[in-house]
């Protein structure tokens, strides 16, 4: 099937735009949807369930240890960070007024 683009009207181009993106979002469902029935079945095979293989991972190391905090807010200390992850505002900001990220640092 082919279609002369150039002789349809800017409505008749979009509406097909419209009909291209549902028949794609339905074909990449059903695929999914394929897909799922597929390792359900093979997992049916086996004597299991999907939740069976979902319960199971194994959990990330590491997660939710804490770090005791290296810098700290020098007019509050309550306000402290590790010097892991996204930089608190407030580090930023004593950052961006030309300060040393040394002059934060918690003197043990």
């Amino acid at each position: 099937m082919t279609i002369n683009l150039d002789k349809l009207s800017l409505k008749e181009l979009k509406d097909l735009k419209n009909k291209i993106d549902i028949t794609i979002a339905s074909y990449e469902e059903r695929k999914l949807n394929e897909a799922r029935e597929l390792v359900q079945a093979q997992l049916k095979e086996l004597g299991f369930k999907l939740e069976d293989l979902l319960e199971k991972s194994p959990k990330r190391k590491g997660k939710g240890t804490s770090v005791p905090p290296k810098y700290a807010h020098p007019e509050n200390p309550e306000l402290t960070w590790a010097g892991r992850g996204r930089k608190p505002t407030w580090v930023v900001d004593h950052l961006e007024r030309g300060k040393s990220l040394d002059d934060l640092l918690i003197k043990t």
